[in-house]
């Protein structure tokens, strides 16, 4: 199979709907991810105009251009299907070292909780630029917030299954709660 970053996504699509350990649910959420990483630097890059440049502007949306890096996102899916390969070696590979199966353990736990913080940094910084966002395309901006959020509540799922330490899943959770009030904020969902 072909790596997920190198796909079609109607053959990704079909890939992950197959019964087949991967892709799966952290493929999933990095093209998630990416999808969404993609709808914000549109944005960014819409803010380019004479006025935008004259203002400011369309510096802080190059800047927003360089901290959303979506190749990071479509690894992250390949990432995860080698992760669970090697984690699905951990439980029939009965002569492996109790380090090598704790590395390979932890890899599988870095992986979604690297997405996630990938997914609360890009939509920190898309908040950020909001201010300066060509107005006719802040609804973009917002999608990809939007889907950025989703992709980082789908990758802490895939951190649960890998059973993190309490204050990792604390610490993660906290991630959360930042993200929620950002999209409270975006939708007036605050009371």
């Amino acid at each position: 199979m072909a790596a997920t970053s190198k796909q079609i996504l109607g053959d990704f699509i079909k890939a992950l709907s197959a019964k087949q350990p991967t892709p799966g649910g952290g493929a999933a959420a990095a093209v998630g991810a990416a999808i969404g990483g993609a709808a914000a630097r549109m944005s960014a890059e819409y803010t380019q105009r004479k006025k935008d440049k004259e203002s400011g502007a369309a510096e802080r949306a190059d800047v927003l251009i360089g901290q959303i890096d979506l190749d990071q996102f479509l690894t992250a899916a390949d990432d995860d299907a080698k992760a669970y390969a090697d984690l699905q070696r951990t439980w029939k590979d009965t002569d492996m070292s109790a380090e090598e199966k704790s590395q390979i353990e932890a890899r599988a736990l870095q992986v979604p909780t690297v997405l996630l913080e990938k997914c609360h940094s890009s939509i920190m910084a898309v908040k950020a630029f909001l201010p300066s966002c060509n107005s006719n395309i802040t609804s973009d901006a917002k999608v990809g917030i939007h889907q950025l959020a989703g992709a980082a509540r789908a990758a802490y799922q895939t951190v649960l299954v890998n059973s993190p330490p309490e204050d990792e899943k604390n610490r993660l959770k906290g991630l959360l709660r930042e993200i929620r009030d950002v999209e409270d904020e975006l939708l007036d969902l605050e009371e």
